[in-house]
Parts: C-alpha cells; structure tokens; sequence
C-alpha cells in the first residue's frame, strides 16, 4: 500500500493525485491523505481517501490575508504545518504494515518524515519548486527584497545559516518538543537536509527550469513537471466553448485556488481587458472578488481545468504557481507575472530568463501597465518562438510517469503487490 500526504493548496494536492492515478493504474493499492476540502477531488480521481484535519482549518488558512505576505505567509505556512504534523504522523502510524506500506509526501507533511525515523517507513518527498533546494552556487529569488545573488558564496553560506536560526525557532520548537515525545533526538536547519528524505527525494521539473547544482543533496531525482489537473474527471464548463468560439483567443488571469484576497488584483485585471481591447477570461474560486458587472467580453469561471483552457488562450496573467506556469509552457503561450510570495518571485525570474515572460511587481500591478505588458508580449515575435520550442520540447516529458518509475524502482514495487 502506498500512503500519499499532500498538504497545501490545490498546486500541492493534484501533482499528488496524479502520481496516485498512475500507481494505481499500474496494480499498486494507494490511499490518499490530504484536507477534506480536497476530498472529491481525490475520490473523483477513483482514489480512497482519507481526511487530515477539517475543511473548515483550510478555508481559514486561504482567507487569511497574511498568506499572500512575503514574510507572514510563510509563518501561517509554518503554523499549519505545526498543526498538522502528529495527525499525519499518527494516521501513517495507524496504516502502516512493516514490509508493505510506503510514502509519498508533499514538502510540508512533517509528520511523515518523522514516522520514517520513528517506524522506518520507507518515504519519499516530492519537492514541486526549485527555490526549496539552497545552492550558493545559483542561490533562488526570495520572496523578500533581499537578493543572495549580491554575496559572495561564503555570505550565501551564512545568510542560509542565518535563516535556519529563525526557521528553528518557528518550526522547529513544536517539532521537536514532538520528536522528543518519540524518543527522537532534535533536528536543527530544517531546511537545509532534514527535510529532504534521505533515501530519495523527487523534484518535478525539468533541469532546463532549474539545473541540479552540485550542493543540493545527492539523493535528488529531477522528473518533468507533473501537469496533472484533473480534465479527465473534472470536465469543462459547457458556456466555454461558446465564449471561446464567439471571438479572438482572450487572455486568462488566474491567480491561484488559495487566492481569497487581493481584490484589486482582480479590478485591475478586468479593467486591462478594457483599456487593451482584450477579451478576457478571469478563473477565480471566490467570485465576490471581482468587480460586481464584468464589461462585454470578460467571463469568469470557477474552476476550469488549465490544459483544457490555455490552448485557447492569447497569454496568461498568474502569480507564478508551478502548476499555472508549466500548464502555460505546455500550452506554448506567453505569461505575464505578478509574484506575491513563497515561490512566485523565484519561478517568475525563471521563466524571464528563459523569455517567455515578463514580470510585474505587485505594487505596480495597474490596469494601464497589465494592458501595456500584453501588447509587448503578444506583440514579440521572440517570445512566440521560445513559447513553441518549449511546448514542443515538454511533449517528451511525462513527469508522472518518470516519478512512478523513480518510485517503483526505489521502494522495490513489483506490479500489483502493495
């Protein structure tokens, strides 16, 4: 039996979903733990499901402003974490079967990690962002107005010292007082090995995103990006094809499931379609974001699975997800990003430097320099080349099947056994 633990958002549940398909496909039982508020998602994708937590904590999480905070989204990140941590320690130890069960787990489930040394299931983590992995070598955009990049190698070294000090002292007090709870010995640096299982730890993107530097830990496994997003269980709406047919291709904005603020986000969006002549489509889980009257030509859709949708579309406008950016590069379209946190900045640079997008700051996010942003990249001849190379080059990589045959291989899964 394979235990999977994802704990996040949408962008770290589906990656997850998609592996479980596919392990499942290929004769291995799964069962799937993540927040109930995914729960139809997973059985949907024909996968037993298992609760961690309540819906409830979730929406409490995403509707928290802070979230979006370059520096207070990751102590919310943090204390749900801490929250989380002996429900998926306690419901792998409920599970587990020496011999028979394994792991897989997203970045933040801890408490998986901790049952790996405490009851020695076999485990794996699935990183799906370059910027968790540290190098001083090619050190990550971070999400603050601080650029690693200005320091010698020896300064990068002592500002991931400098850090692990803080990321300590906000994780890794409850984690510990829990380790000690097991009988386990403390963990310090968190970030810098721990949380990395030991045996192999899986990173979904591709090296041309984010080349493996010789400091990042031995055990790393790079697949292809997952690009799982549910289209085959999930369906479109019916009024789409009627939008997309009854004009030019719009651009889409979408800035993340767990995007329960930032409302002006939103109101300058729409008014960009206005001011560039743009059709446009907004993908928003919260509609009392967005201004009450849309203008003729702007739509707006719940949910609508990306692979079904940016095919059709101009350019995509996004936060820089990993899951929103590699659905666009597999749809071949240009992007324009505004980075709020977490990731976003580092992801967002990457795809600068590969040219296939441009970035604006979230204080500068305005309906009149979105529109004129637009006209740049939709107007680049460039861009619209570099976009085809790498939609055509992604079609040769299936980061699911690469991470089910990594997994496969390193846990010893003869097909049909688990």
């Amino acid at each position: 039996m394979l235990v999977l633990v994802a704990l996040g958002s949408m962008g770290d549940v589906f990656p997850l979903i998609g592996i479980g398909k596919e392990l499942q496909r290929r004769g291995h039982g799964v069962i799937f733990l993540t927040n109930p508020h995914f729960e139809r998602h997973v059985r949907g994708a024909g996968l037993e499901f298992q609760g961690i937590g309540e819906e409830s904590e979730y929406l409490r999480v995403i509707s928290n402003p802070d979230l979006w905070h370059p520096v207070k989204g990751l102590k919310v990140l943090a204390q749900e974490g801490e929250r989380t941590l002996r429900a998926v320690y306690e419901a792998i130890n409920k599970l587990y079967v020496p011999g028979k069960t394994f792991a897989v787990t997203s970045a933040l489930a801890f408490g998986a990690r901790v049952a790996q040394e405490k009851l020695g299931i076999p485990q794996v983590t699935v990183h799906y962002q370059p910027i968790v992995l540290r190098s001083v070598h090619a050190p990550p955009v971070l999400p603050v107005r601080f650029n690693l990049a200005w320091l010698p190698k020896w300064g990068r070294a002592a500002a991931y010292r400098l850090a692990d000090v803080v990321i300590d002292r906000v994780i890794g007090r409850s984690l510990n007082v829990f380790r000690g709870e097991l009988g386990l010995p403390p963990v310090r640096r968190i970030f810098d090995r721990w949380a990395h299982s030991p045996g192999l730890t899986l990173c979904m993107f591709p090296e041309w995103f984010a080349a493996k530097q010789p400091d990042w830990p031995s055990q790393i496994k790079q697949t292809g990006f997952p690009l799982y997003d549910a289209s085959d269980t999930a369906g479109t709406p019916p009024e789409l094809a009627e939008f997309l047919s009854a004009g030019p291709p719009p651009v889409v904005f979408t800035f993340g499931s767990a995007m329960h603020s930032h409302g002006e986000i939103f109101e300058h969006s729409v008014e960009a379609c206005r001011l560039g002549g743009f059709r446009g489509i907004v993908v928003a889980q919260k509609a009392d974001l967005l201004p009450r009257h849309l203008p003729p030509g702007v739509k707006h859709f719940l949910y609508v699975p990306f692979g079904a949708l940016f095919p059709h579309a101009a350019a995509v406008v996004h936060h820089g997800g990993i899951g929103t950016l590699s659905q666009v590069l597999a749809a071949g379209r240009p992007q324009l990003i505004v980075p709020l946190a977490f990731d976003q900045p580092d992801n967002a640079s990457r795809l600068k430097r590969l040219g296939v997008a441009e970035v604006i700051a979230p204080s500068h996010y305005r309906a009149r320099t979105v529109a004129g942003a637009l006209d740049k990249l939709l107007a680049s001849s460039s861009v619209r080349t570099t976009c085809g190379t790498l939609a055509a080059r992604m079609k040769s990589e299936h980061g699911v099947d690469a991470a089910c045959d990594a997994l496969s291989h390193h846990f010893r899964l003869p097909p049909g056994e688990t």
